[in-house]
């Protein structure tokens, strides 16, 4: 609160609420001490993680298993689940699910979006009211799997994308933001004679960055970290994404081969179960500070009204 406002409510003896208050030292103090906690229990356990990607194979025995900071750090981990084995297929069948899976998933929200948002759009209500019950009826797994053998995806990379090309929420959330649009935008375009599509292109997407870029990030994690449909679609090995070798080899414990790795010698388990683990996070990770501007504005569409 600022020092005239404060002049302001005690010239008026206006009631200041507890949360408008200037903090005192100690309570700006202990924020601050809480904050560095918070930071701290966030950061450790990646920074083990990371630590024990690159420790040689003494420290590790004499750090337990896990090092912070490695003395002699090295990239052998690295080198040999990047060098062309199960780790480095998954990999590259993960990024083209995302990539892939992210701009379908985007194309077909804008377009269900756009066409829900506009007034004038035949069985608007109807569509709309069918989508949304799917926040409440979502279908089962047996289910799910009889559509997907039915429409002949079984083992095949569609099975990763298709199921779940569209998200209710997501496409909620554009068309939200959609119908903040000024109308005057619109019908101006089309007096000039431009069409649905030209107004969608020229007008609508250059004025819904924010919200596109937040909905973009969803799905690009949703695909990245996607595991379930891929154990339950694909039983095919070499066609399983990262997170499954992510699942079978860190989590459930399978010890890496150096055949499964294509090299003749491997670094110690441990160092190669934590460079898995760094290669499955910080793809997604290092997305985020760049879409960070976009959160705030995308993520309350809808949620302020006037």
């Amino acid at each position: 609160m600022s020092l005239s406002s404060r002049v302001l409510a005690r010239m008026f003896r206006v009631d200041v609420p507890p949360w408008m208050e200037e903090p005192t030292r100690l309570g700006r103090l202990l924020k601050g001490v809480a904050l560095v906690v918070i930071c701290a229990l966030v950061i450790y356990p990646f920074l083990i993680v990371l630590g024990t990607s690159l420790a040689p194979r003494q420290e590790i025995i004499d750090g337990g298993g896990f090092v912070l900071v490695p003395h002699h750090p090295t990239l052998e981990a690295y080198r040999v689940v990047l060098s062309g084995g199960v780790v480095a297929r998954s990999a590259v069948v993960s990024i083209g699910i995302t990539l892939v899976g992210t701009a379908a998933s985007l194309v077909c929200t804008v377009m269900l979006a756009y066409g829900l948002s506009r007034p004038h759009t035949t069985g608007t209500r109807p569509i709309l009211l069918l989508m949304l019950g799917t926040f409440l009826f979502a279908p089962g797994i047996i289910p799910s799997y009889l559509v997907v053998k039915q429409l002949g995806l079984l083992d095949s990379y569609a099975a990763l994308v298709v199921p779940v090309l569209l998200n209710a929420f997501n496409v909620v959330v554009v068309r939200a933001f959609f119908q903040a649009i000024p109308d005057e935008l619109i019908d101006a375009a089309r007096i000039d004679g431009a069409g649905e599509v030209r107004i969608l292109t020229r007008i609508v997407l250059p004025l819904s960055r924010a919200v596109l870029a937040v909905v973009a990030l969803y799905y690009a994690v949703s695909y990245w970290n996607t595991f379930f449909n891929a154990i339950l679609y694909l039983s095919d090995s070499s066609r399983w994404p990262l997170q499954v070798i992510l699942r079978k080899y860190v989590i459930q414990g399978d010890s890496m081969t150096a055949t499964a790795l294509g090299v003749q010698t491997l670094p110690p388990s441990q160092s190669l179960q934590m460079a898995v683990l760094v290669i499955a996070i910080v793809p997604i990770a290092a997305v985020y500070p760049f879409l960070q501007k976009y959160f705030v504005r995308g993520v309350l569409t809808g949620a302020v009204k006037g």
